[in-house]
């Protein structure tokens, strides 16, 4: 049984080593090596889809690595989106792939490297073995930021993030050592029962590890004032990695703060909140200045991903301030936030197959005459990530924002609101171009292939998780999606 539920992590790895050893196989094409990974990926899916009914949790081969790896809901939910988020990067880049004559194997195997990483994250349960499985997911997406070694722009957005990150991750070891100076282990059971037994007074050794952690953690997710690599770093990846990098690799990082959140530090959260209150407030007014600011549509993308980070730690706030709601949320936002980067970023890498340039905003102009199903769809994503309503990006909005109203935060729901109106100004701006302004190209055909298949489902997702409700039984619809949160969340207690 153990076995079973190892099998999707082992296979990724496997199927990395696979791609890694044909790396220098001539006679394999681009699109092979994407089959490859598409392959190892789909069966780790369809198993972690069948685990979904687990009720109970157990530590994984206990007899070998003890209470290190968990195996729960919770992390079974993360690792479908993982794993479904490397898919949706391989097959709907698979038209940039072709146009970039750098790729090869070896991009596949990082890629896969990475999501393991990220599998390993969601199962962990000790710190220790947080730090490895953050620096696996890590180092791998670092090679694949500046995987175009003959451009300027993507060497230094690599060395930046690198450096950066192997900084914060020298923090998180700091971090540990306190917590195990404090408690005498990583284990998080073991730091939950200190944290339950111990005197306030007692915990400063313990709170100022806890606190380094913190650090890391909001590095990663982009938070200000921690947030100067996301710009540069996002406009240097090639565009399959900026996908990567703004949905599934962000979600990882919210899979391990809410199990340290929940389970580990759930009796001292109170102690961060006005902490972390405040950098909410610098991400949400920072990340909506720095979005605004751009010309390149991928560098406003990038700066809106922290405005979405800032939207995610209202309800990580939330959840210190005891409401229920509020992790159900976080995961639901996830999701809405997911399928809408990979849809909006999916367009982009599809229209930079047919060019070598950044694409900016006066480029789109006349773009629903040139391709107008391509412009309706990312108008559908653009409205979502705006939280316009009948979007899953709205009900996200809304699940963020009750659970803050819920838990006494009325000016951070206020605020909130207040960047969600303003990030109307640089979404529509986008679709303005789109619609309003003339274009002398002839109407293209819109060309049927896997990478504008994926984006279809993906905009037809948005639309229904935003006003699908029961309307087809066993298709579900967002209220399915928040009650499947609610139990993963359960799963940790």
């Amino acid at each position: 049984m153990e076995s079973f539920f190892a099998l999707p992590m082992l296979l990724v790895l496997f199927g990395a080593f696979i791609l890694m050893l044909l790396s220098h196989k001539k006679n394999i094409s681009l699109k092979g090596f994407n089959y490859i990974g598409v392959f190892f990926l789909s069966i780790a899916a369809i198993i972690e889809y069948t685990t979904l009914s687990l009720e109970s949790n157990f530590y994984l081969y206990e007899t070998l690595f003890g209470h290190m790896f968990i195996v729960d809901k919770f992390a079974t939910l993360f690792d479908l989106m993982f794993t479904m988020g490397a898919i949706l990067t391989l097959l709907v880049n698979s038209d940039y792939f072709k146009s970039r004559s750098y790729f090869s194997g070896e991009y596949f195997a990082l890629l896969l490297f990475s999501v393991f990483g990220m599998m390993m994250l969601s199962h962990a349960h000790e710190l220790l073995t947080v730090f490895i499985s953050l620096e696996i997911a890590s180092l791998s997406i670092y090679t694949l930021v500046g995987f175009h070694k003959n451009k300027r722009v993507s060497s230094e957005a690599m060395m930046k993030y690198m450096i950066l990150g192997s900084m914060t991750g020298a923090i998180f070891m700091l971090g540990v050592a306190l917590i195990y100076g404090a408690v005498g282990s990583t284990s998080l059971d073991q730091i939950a029962i200190y944290v339950n037994t111990t005197p306030l007074a007692d915990m400063t050794l313990l709170i100022v590890g806890a606190s380094f952690l913190m650090v890391t953690i909001m590095f990663k997710l982009g938070a200000v004032p921690f947030h100067s690599w996301v710009i540069d770093v996002y406009h240097g990846a090639p565009y399959p990695i900026t996908m990567f990098m703004a949905s599934t690799f962000k979600i990882a990082i919210f899979a391990i703060t809410l199990r340290l959140y929940i389970v580990s530090f759930t009796e001292i959260n109170f102690i961060w909140i006005e902490l972390l209150q405040g950098i909410t407030i610098l991400t949400l007014i920072g990340g909506s200045w720095l979005a605004i600011s751009q010309n390149l549509v991928k560098r406003m993308l990038a700066g809106s991903s922290i405005v979405h980070s800032g939207y995610l730690l209202i309800g990580i706030s939330s959840i210190g301030l005891g409401s229920e709601m509020a992790a159900p949320a976080v995961m639901f936002y996830l999701i809405a936030y997911f399928i809408s980067a990979v849809g909006s970023f999916g367009i982009l890498s599809f229209i930079a197959s047919q060019s070598k340039r950044q694409m900016r905003y006066e480029d789109f102009k006349g773009f629903a005459n040139r391709r107008p199903y391509m412009a309706l769809m990312m108008s559908i994503f653009m409205l979502s990530l705006a939280g316009f309503p009948s979007t899953i990006g709205f009900l996200g909005k809304f699940y963020i924002f009750s659970s803050a109203i819920g838990s006494g935060q009325i000016l951070l729901a206020g605020l909130g609101i207040l960047t969600a109106f303003i990030s109307v100004f640089y979404y529509f701006k986008l679709i303005a171009m789109m619609y309003f302004y003339e274009s002398d190209d002839k109407q293209k055909i819109f060309p049927i292939n896997v990478s504008t298949i994926i984006i279809t489902i993906m905009a037809i997702t948005v639309i229904w998780g935003g006003i699908g409700t029961s309307l087809i039984p066993f298709v579900p619809g967002a209220d399915s999606f928040i009650s499947f949160a609610k139990e993963a969340i359960n799963s940790l207690s």
